[in-house]
């Protein structure tokens, strides 16, 4: 016993299986913007999608709202595991005039935010059950799924030159040889590319899915923010009798990130005991918490229902796609990357041609100790990640790298996020100017 003290061993290996996938780039990398800010650097937060973080205001009118509830001792209390009924029944009758899949208010569950929906989703699934989710992936839901599992999460390809668009040939091959996967993950609008599905491409996956008995898992809180000369469509309009699960919220839409309000619309769950065992598992996990996040619950109807609210999605769909085509005009004509332009959400993500980033780039950083740091922190890492790092110590713009979202090709994603057009404009810019003198250096 006491060898095993000096030599730092406890009784029992406490550590779970997965912890080592548990990796988040697009937080991680403010610790080396923080360090960096310490050395007198500014920086420009390109990492994470908060809208208010960015600047948005909040419509007066949903802040009313929301002071109005504040005001009332029943926003203070426990409401029902699954979420508020009034709620959960707006949300259905939602679903059910869209068309497609017909759902009940219990097939509505509400979580603290879509980080612990996806916890949850993962962390009650079998381990030796697998979802095959898009490369590049969004981390949260990579991170997870390889967590429960203890390995590497399974991707299928978004396909660069085909919009980021699902490669289905892919998708379809690995599905088809690794009887392990039981569930396909889509985003759509996708995070971090800005890709949107077309009814056509989500009938074929749900296609894939029918035909080799799996559920779908969509991950649609973007799904209000698509531009207007984009179609597309929620899954609970094709999925047909296929199980399985959206994923919503009102952090991207209201928006109101701090509210941590997400919630899962369930489909089909009666026609499979299994997939209903499943379900009913994550329901009672949510139970041991007693329920979620109680105000933000009670907004959705009064908010969504709104006279103004249509308004309010159609000017932010117009706001982001012209920040989509700023960014797009700013960076397409350089050589060496590859640009798509976003169709909704409001992410752009840049790929680096193959070949064209190695070891020796870099870009000049006056201070001597700024350029010391970042010297020692590009050893050992991904090419685009170097190029990350060197931008974000020269120009202090803080921006993700492609290969921090499961993904072999190399690149980064930025946002649309600024509200100051004179500092998104300076961004895009300087981002353009960058990459043209990194690539230029070696």
């Amino acid at each position: 016993m006491d060898c095993q003290r000096k030599c730092g061993k406890m009784r029992r290996n406490i550590v779970h299986v997965g912890s080592g996938q548990l990796t988040y780039e697009i937080r991680e990398i403010v610790e080396v913007a923080n360090e960096l800010a310490e050395f007198g650097v500014d920086i420009t937060w390109e990492n994470i999608g908060d809208p208010v973080a960015k600047g948005e205001s909040i419509p007066s009118w949903i802040k009313e709202i929301i002071a109005d509830l504040v005001s009332r001792d029943n926003t203070y209390g426990y409401v029902a595991t699954r979420g508020v009924s009034k709620t959960q029944q707006f949300l259905a009758d939602c679903v059910n005039q869209r068309g497609g899949t017909q759902i009940t208010r219990d097939d509505i569950v509400f979580f603290n935010g879509l980080g612990d929906a996806v916890a949850k989703i993962f962390g009650f699934l079998k381990r030796e059950a697998r979802v095959i989710g898009p490369s590049p992936a969004y981390s949260t839901h990579s991170s997870a799924e390889a967590a429960h599992s203890g390995y590497k999460h399974l991707t299928y390809e978004l396909d660069p030159k085909n919009g980021w668009i699902p490669d289905l040939e892919d998708m379809e091959n690995k599905v088809k040889y690794n009887d392990a996967i039981a569930g396909i993950l889509i985003i759509n609008p996708d995070n971090p590319t800005g890709a949107v599905y077309s009814r056509d491409v989500l009938e074929k996956i749900v296609d894939i899915a029918r035909r080799h008995r799996l559920f779908v898992i969509c991950d649609e809180i973007y799904s209000h923010i698509v531009y207007d000369d984009t179609a597309t469509v929620h899954l609970s309009e094709v999925i047909g009798e296929v199980p399985g699960m959206a994923l919503r919220g009102i952090s991207k839409e209201y928006p109101w990130p701090g509210g941590r309000c997400g919630w899962i619309e369930v489909y089909n769950q009666n026609s499979y005991p299994m997939f209903r065992q499943y379900i009913q598992s994550i329901v009672n996990a949510k139970m041991l918490e007693v329920c979620s996040t109680s105000l933000p619950q009670h907004s959705i109807p009064l908010v969504m229902g709104h006279p103004n609210y249509k308004g309010h999605l159609k000017t932010r769909r117009e706001m982001f796609s012209q920040r989509a085509d700023e960014a797009y005009q700013a960076l397409q004509n350089i050589k060496g990357i590859s640009v798509i332009k976003p169709k909704g959400a409001f992410y752009m993500s840049v790929l680096f041609d193959d070949g064209a980033l190695n070891n020796l780039q870099s870009l000049p950083i006056e201070d001597d100790r700024i350029r010391r740091y970042t010297e020692g922190k590009v050893d050992n890492v991904e090419v685009d990640k170097r190029f990350v790092y060197y931008l974000l110590a020269a120009t202090g713009i803080c921006v993700v790298p492609l290969t921090g979202f499961c993904c072999t090709r190399k690149g980064f994603r930025i946002t649309l996020l600024e509200t100051d057009d004179t500092k998104r404009h300076w961004t895009f810019k300087t981002v353009a100017e960058s990459i043209q003198g990194y690539l230029d250096s070696h």
